[in-house]
């Protein structure tokens, strides 16, 4: 008998995608996109080659148009040709007659629910009546049903991929810019397919916010098995970043997910080479799926405890630290920034309890003695110390997201202690612990930099930029700032960001005040300038101190 605690992968049913399904029967697939021209066939070809050869088991490219489209049916000849056959999948916004082209000439179509029927999003508030809404949901199944024939003529596969920052207005008009909007999105689609029996169908519930994102997978699970429902997730936190962050925030959201045993399909969106992404996301299937067969844990939730959105416990001091604590056992002589400087053991004796897990099963073990607490009426701070005998840094990026992300995001322990002695600089391994709970949304210590991986819609040089803007605004640790290739889901992710910049044209950059565009058309080279004045004129702006 399975406890709340044990991990097993949530059984689903298959779904064939180009000759390499996915679903509970098969292993958890990774994939990436390319950011590449769609239109130029041969360097999409290679950059599909590279990442296909890093591992991946599909490989996304963006379809604007039904030219775009047809040029991902002559990538895959390109391919086939040099004995490649990685399942391709088209990426749709806006435009459903390149979702008509595409499946006619692709392994699967993304389409978005957000604007595939319902006109782009301008953040107005709708008002419909009963029957109204029931007409614009006939739109839906109107307009759903020759795209649904045509994927089933060719054994199309579909992914419906929602996103935070795409929502329309009409969802948003009801539901707000919310997890359960999202979820209201997707199942209006979905249905529809059911209806039709058509059943080669993918879900992905998307958002920069790692919290947005876990509690919104979490609902349409809920929604899905209510009505009868069982298809498989693609799992992926948009906007994730580059480096380290975009590690950490990645495997904290897909590691929580993964953790609970959800999840047929990942990616990891960095803001870098594509193929980089593949070995961060096989790192983190290869770990969170060694625990399958771990130890029963015995015991279930505690009393009143939500699991779609877990309350927290109150925010405290312990010793005159915040919470959420970072533990450490650093000596005094740290060199770490202020935002960054742990709160030292030597002070939290005797005020607090240490857990530590007893199972293979890192996070159930860690959550199954949380809750109990929680039920035993346990009043004192709890911190939640897990040991690593790793060395890679990138291992342990993967390693303590994935373990503590469900731990922090459960909202019954008070700070977190990585113990990683072999690793050489426990600046980094302080840092990490940071990262986790600025991934939670828990602390923040920096500034939070929302980065989309680029692709074949951006019209600059993003992995230049995005760094030239850290440069510019990293030390601005109260901040959150995105950078967008695209309009696609630039301003709706940017409403969680306080300052954006996005691609607007070719060389032309547009800068967003949370999801105002308060500026347009700005010269690439001169973009950067304008973001500061900008935060300035907004009052946000701080010096950078020289440490």
């Amino acid at each position: 008998m399975n406890s709340a605690f044990d991990y097993n992968r949530r059984k689903t049913v298959s779904v064939n995608v180009g000759g390499v399904p996915m679903g509970s029967d098969y292993p958890i697939r990774v994939q990436s996109m390319t950011n590449t021209d769609t239109n130029d066939t041969e360097r999409s070809a290679e950059q599909c080659l590279r990442i296909a050869q890093a591992g991946a088991h599909y490989v996304r490219l963006t379809a604007q148009g039904v030219r775009e489209a047809e040029g991902i049916g002559m990538v895959r000849n390109l391919l086939r040709k040099q004995g490649c056959n990685v399942p391709l999948v088209a990426d749709i916004h806006f435009n459903p007659q390149a979702a008509f082209a595409a499946a006619a000439l692709t392994d699967k179509v993304r389409i978005n629910p957000g604007n595939f029927v319902d006109p782009a999003r301008t953040f107005k508030h709708l008002t419909y009546t009963d029957e109204q809404y029931q007409a614009e949901l006939q739109k839906i199944h109107d307009k759903l049903l020759p795209f649904i024939e045509i994927c089933r003529e060719h054994g199309t596969a579909v992914r419906l991929g929602v996103n935070h920052g795409s929502l329309s207005d009409r969802i948003m008009s009801r539901y707000g810019n919310t997890a359960a909007g999202m979820v209201e999105s997707v199942m209006e689609f979905l249905r529809v397919f059911v209806a039709q029996d058509f059943h080669d169908v993918v879900i992905s519930m998307k958002a920069s916010n790692v919290v947005v994102m876990v509690e919104a997978v979490r609902r349409v699970v809920a929604a899905m098995d209510a009505e009868g429902m069982h298809f498989p997730l693609h799992l992926g936190v948009t906007e994730a970043g580059f480096g380290e962050d975009g590690r950490i925030k990645s495997a904290v959201g897909i590691g929580t997910l993964l953790s609970e045993g959800l999840g047929d399909t990942i990616r990891v969106s960095l803001s870098e080479d594509p193929e980089l992404e593949i070995p961060v996301a096989n790192k983190l299937v290869k770990y969170v799926t060694a625990r399958q067969g771990h130890p029963h844990i015995e015991g279930s939730l505690s009393k009143g405890y939500d699991p779609l959105c877990p309350p927290h416990r109150a925010a405290a001091t312990v010793a005159g630290h915040r919470t959420p604590l970072v533990v450490s056992e650093m000596t005094d002589d740290a060199t770490m920034k202020p935002d960054f400087t742990p709160d030292q053991l030597g002070d939290l004796y005797g005020q607090l309890l240490v857990v530590t897990p007893e199972n293979a099963n890192i996070p159930g073990s860690l959550l199954q003695q949380l809750h109990q607490l929680a039920d035993e009426g346990n009043t004192l701070p709890v911190i939640a110390r897990v040991h690593y005998d790793d060395t890679d840094l990138e291992w342990l990026q993967v390693k303590a997201g994935a373990d503590l992300g469900p731990v922090v995001m459960s909202g019954l322990v008070d700070g977190i202690w990585i113990d990683a002695p072999a690793y050489d600089n426990q600046d980094d391994v302080t840092r990490i612990a940071f990262g986790i709970l600025q991934a939670a949304r828990l602390r923040m210590s920096k500034t939070e930099f929302i980065s989309c991986p680029s692709c074949g819609r951006t019209l600059f040089d993003l992995q230049t930029t995005v760094h030239r803007v850290q440069q510019a605004t990293a030390h601005l640790s109260h901040l959150k700032i995105g950078v967008m290739g695209c309009i696609v889901n630039g301003p709706g992710e940017m409403a969680d960001a306080d300052y954006g910049y996005v691609g607007a044209g070719p060389g032309r950059i547009s800068l967003y005040k949370n999801k105002q565009c308060v500026e347009k058309n700005i010269p690439t080279d001169e973009a950067i300038d304008h973001l500061i004045a900008l935060i300035k004129a907004g009052g946000d702006w701080r010096e950078p101190i020289n440490n």
